[in-house]
């Protein structure tokens, strides 16, 4: 059974309900196709922007590179200025990881 390494930032607001269902129905599907989904939840958004000043932490692109993909949910909040997820996260993620395509 072949496995895949997967970072998860369920992100705000409905974010995490959204990201929670998706994981639900890449289970399913992953092991009706003989694969293992190793899902790694990472607790980084708005809130951890609160908590700590960092969007990503330090280290986080780091972090990323281990993974074999990234599950992102919904980012944002009224209490963050939209340039902290978008200029913090959202780009530099698109840029360092080659991303071309957001579904």
């Amino acid at each position: 059974m072949a496995s895949h390494r997967i970072a998860v930032i369920a992100g705000d607001g409905i974010g995490p309900e959204v990201t929670a269902q998706a994981i639900r129905i890449a289970d399913v599907a992953a092991t009706k196709c003989g694969h293992k989904l190793d899902w790694n939840d990472l607790p980084w958004g708005s809130a951890y922007y609160l908590e700590t000043g960092h969007i990503v932490p330090p280290d986080g692109w780091d972090t990323l590179k281990q993974h074999d993909s990234i599950l992102l949910g919904a980012v944002g909040s009224p209490e963050v200025p939209d340039t902290v997820t978008v200029h913090g996260l959202l780009l530099p993620m698109r840029r360092k990881f080659d991303q071309y395509l957001n579904l």
